[in-house]
C-alpha cells in the first residue's frame, strides 16, 4: 500500500469506528447530562443538591423498575416493528387477579374467603398466566388474522381494564399476606427488574430467539424466506410482553400492598418512551435492552427531577410528549443516515 493510500486509509478507519460507538454510550451521555443540569437547577433555584440525596434517588429508582419491567417487553415488540398499548392495562387487570389469591384469611372482606393464606407462588403463578394470555391473544391475532398491532393492543387495552374494573366491581382487593408483600419491599423491584432485563439481553443478543426477533424486524419477506416462521415467533413474542407485563402487575400490587382497577393507567406510554428513548426504532429491527434500561433510568430522572423543582404534573406530561417525538425523529435521521451508508 502507498504512503497516499495509507493516509487515506487512517481517517476512513476511524471514521469507522465512529461510527461504531454504541448508541447505548450517547444515550448515556445524555442521562448523565439531564442529571447535571438538574443538579445546577437545584442549587440555583431550590438550594439543595438533587444528585447527593440517596433517599430521592432510591424512591425514583424503585418507581421506574416497574416501567423498566414492562419496557423489556415492549422493546422485543418493537423491535420486531410492532407495537404494545396494551401493557398499562394488563398491570391492572393482573394486579386485581393476582392479589385475589394472595389475601390473608384474617381480612375480613377477601374475595375467595377458602382460597386466603396461599404460599406467595400461588399468586405470582396466577399473574404471569393472566398476563401471558393477554399477550398471547394479542401475538394470536396479530399473527394469524393480520391484524395491524396496533388496532389488536388497543381492544386488549380496553378489554383488559374492563376485566380489571369488572373483577370486584371496582372495588380495591387487599389484606394481602406477608409473603406476597415481601415481593415489593426493599430493593426487590429493582432487583426483579434488573434480572429481567439481564435475562433478555442475553437472549437477544446471543440466541435463536433474539437473532429470529431481529430478523423478523429488519425484513420480514427475507426472514420468512430463510425459513423462520415468522407467525410462531410473532406470537411468542407478544407472550413474553404481556408475561412481563403481568411481572409489573404482581410486582405493583404487592409494593402498594393493594391492588386497584386503576393500576398501571399511562403505564403503556411510559414504557414505550423509555424504548423509543433508549435507541430501539420504531421501525424495527434496531434496539438492545441495555439502551432500555438507560431510556428507564432516564425517564425516572426526568419525572424525580421535575418534582424535585416542584414543576407542577402537567408540564411533566408535555414534555414527556416532546421528549417521545424527539426521539422519534431522531430514530429517523439516524434510519435516513444508516440508509445512505
Amino acid at each position: 500500500m502507498s504512503t497516499k493510500a495509507a493516509e487515506g486509509a487512517a481517517p476512513l478507519a476511524t471514521r469507522q469506528r465512529r461510527r461504531r460507538l454504541p448508541t447505548e454510550l450517547s444515550i448515556f451521555l445524555v442521562l448523565v447530562g439531564i442529571a447535571l443540569i438538574y443538579e445546577v437547577l437545584g442549587w440555583m433555584f431550590i438550594g439543595q443538591s438533587f444528585l447527593m440525596n440517596s433517599q430521592r434517588l432510591t424512591i425514583m429508582i424503585l418507581q421506574v423498575s416497574v416501567i423498566g419491567i414492562i419496557a423489556v417487553g415492549v422493546t422485543q415488540v418493537i423491535i420486531t416493528g410492532g407495537i404494545d398499548l396494551s401493557s398499562g392495562s394488563v398491570v391492572g387487570m393482573t394486579a386485581m387477579i393476582a392479589t385475589s389469591f394472595a389475601q390473608s384469611s384474617t381480612w375480613g372482606r377477601a374475595v375467595f374467603p377458602s382460597l386466603t393464606d396461599l404460599p406467595a407462588v400461588v399468586p405470582i403463578m396466577v399473574g404471569l398466566l393472566i398476563g401471558a394470555a393477554a399477550g398471547l391473544a394479542n401475538g394470536a391475532l396479530i399473527a394469524y388474522t393480520k391484524i395491524p398491532p396496533f388496532i389488536a393492543t388497543l381492544g386488549m387495552f380496553v378489554s383488559a381494564r374492563g376485566v380489571a374494573k369488572w373483577y370486584t366491581k371496582g372495588q380495591p382487593v387487599s389484606g394481602i399476606t406477608e409473603q406476597f408483600h415481601f415481593i415489593g419491599t426493599k430493593a426487590w423491584p429493582v432487583v426483579v427488574f434488573l434480572v429481567v432485563a439481564l435475562i433478555f439481553h442475553i437472549a437477544l443478543r446471543y440466541t435463536r430467539y433474539g437473532k429470529f426477533t431481529y430478523a423478523i424486524g429488519a425484513n420480514p419477506q427475507a426472514a420468512r424466506v430463510s425459513g423462520i416462521n415468522i407467525e410462531a415467533h410473532l406470537v411468542k413474542v407478544y407472550v413474553i410482553a404481556g408475561l412481563l407485563a403481568g411481572l409489573a402487575g404482581i410486582v405493583t400490587a404487592a409494593r402498594a400492598e393493594t391492588a386497584q382497577a386503576s393500576m398501571g393507567v399511562g403505564y403503556e406510554l411510559d414504557a414505550i418512551a423509555a424504548t423509543v428513548i433508549g435507541g430501539t426504532s420504531l421501525t424495527g429491527g434496531v434496539g438492545r435492552i441495555t439502551g432500555t434500561v438507560i431510556g428507564t433510568i432516564i425517564l425516572g430522572v426526568m419525572t424525580s427531577g421535575f418534582t424535585f423543582l416542584r414543576i407542577d404534573a402537567y408540564y411533566q406530561e408535555i414534555v414527556k410528549g416532546l421528549i417521545i417525538v424527539a426521539a422519534v425523529v431522531i430514530d429517523v435521521y439516524r434510519q435516513k443516515k444508516r440508509r445512505k451508508h
